[in-house]
């Protein structure tokens, strides 16, 4: 049997009042999803672990059931493997967001959805102007960076951009957890206000005031860490003897480079509302047709939640439903092989709270003659009554390779 995942980044939510008290999932036209859900099997799953904040990296190892206190070592080294940087010893590499920054308060995490060839003029701009033999600045995807600091020490507090809109940035830079990484918190806050400094008048951040966009006037490093140590999927499901991710998200890539699975490239992949969901259905299936596992990360859903859009949520999800499940669904229904489908969120993004929170999320899974449970749509309130109950820590990821 295959396997595939489509993951839903962000896509679970609350109640939402002006749809009837009904959450985004339940609120959605979703046909294929809930006929998934009707024909198959459902349940709950914990992907945020006691401790731990709820992040997409912290959720999507979850998913596929790393034991986080033994492997965890933050987003930035996740994001440092996608884009091909070998980490050494004493490396901290950290996620370096270009935010847009207004009257001292952070305005959004994303700089107005910078585009990756503007954010790689000023990535640039930024080695040069700041970097050194000791710090080192790296082009990611669209506000999505790299910095990496030799000898730093990981033992500082950072916050996550997209977790503070509207606040003032200044009682939010790094602090030291200890003595020994005062140093560490000490750099990275002075890198951040001198990459104001230089930023300020880019000729690139003037030309997208002039056009009316949001200037990515600073730089905001968050979850750092080493290099971490986790097992190959392979090794832990004999099963899998080859598998691929697919995802515009550099930290979903991450996870897979260091769980041994191939990271493919999607032409017209973003990350955001307009990704091209029909090339990476095409990756998917075609992955899916030479190995044995799939890991189909979209985006989109969690980019709307942040920024609180209930309509462009709800087309996320529905796009996911008609664009990706149900093209995935009919292309394998009939293989010769069966092929197990699983769907789920990796953690809520509420548009009423505009960033990630810890409930547990819904998943579902199918395969061709599953014995179905009673559940008859796919949402967080139906699943609470799936024969898989709540699961934590490996139960879903083992639950869905044991498959029969």
């Amino acid at each position: 049997m295959k396997h595939i995942i489509i993951l839903g980044d962000g896509m679970a939510d609350w109640p939402v009042e002006e749809l009837g008290g009904r959450t985004l999932l339940q609120a959605a036209h979703t046909p294929y999803m809930d006929k998934l859900a009707r024909e198959g099997r459902n349940g709950r799953l914990v992907t945020v672990a006691p401790g731990f904040h709820p992040g997409s990296e912290v959720a999507n190892m979850s998913v596929l059931g790393y034991d986080l206190p033994r492997v965890y070592e933050g987003r930035g080294p996740l994001e440092a493997a996608s884009i091909g940087i070998d980490l050494q010893p004493g490396d901290l590499a950290l996620r370096c967001n270009i935010i847009c920054v207004q009257d001292e308060k952070i305005k959004n995490h994303s700089a107005g959805h910078i585009t990756t060839e503007e954010a790689d003029v000023l990535v640039r701009y930024l080695q040069e102007q700041l970097g050194d033999e000791r710090v080192h600045f790296y082009t990611g995807v669209q506000y999505r960076h790299l910095l990496v600091i030799k000898g730093g020490d990981k033992h500082i507090v950072c916050t996550p951009p997209h977790d503070v809109p509207g606040q003032p940035f200044r009682p939010l830079l790094v602090k030291a957890e200890n003595d020994a990484a005062t140093e560490t918190a000490s750099l990275l806050n002075e890198l951040i206000l001198r990459s104001q400094e230089v930023l300020k008048d880019h000729p690139l951040n003037l030309k997208r005031i002039r056009e009316g966009k949001d200037p990515a006037n600073s730089i905001w490093p968050w979850g750092g860490g080493y290099r971490p140590r986790m097992d190959l999927l392979g090794e832990r499901f004999p099963q899998v003897k080859s598998g691929s991710v697919i995802s515009a998200v550099d930290l979903i890539r991450g996870i897979g480079y260091y769980a041994g699975l191939d990271r493919l490239d999607v032409e017209g992949a973003t990350g955001l509302y307009n990704t091209n969901y029909e090339n990476k259905v095409a990756a998917a299936l075609e992955a899916l047709r030479r190995q044995d596992f799939v890991y189909l990360h979209i985006e989109a859903s969690d980019e709307a939640g942040h920024e609180g859009n209930v309509e462009l949520k709800m087309q996320t999800i529905e796009n996911l439903d008609r664009r990706a499940v149900g093209p995935i669904y009919e292309a394998v229904k009939e293989w010769q092989e069966p092929v197990a489908i699983a769907v789920l969120p990796d953690h809520p993004t509420p548009c009423r709270h505009r960033t990630h929170t810890a409930e547990p999320v819904p998943f579902l899974i199918w395969y061709r003659g599953i014995e179905p449970d009673a559940v008859q749509t796919f949402d967080e309130v139906a699943a609470c009554n799936g024969c898989y109950g709540l699961l934590k820590e490996d139960g879903f990821i083992q639950t869905f390779m044991s498959l029969p």
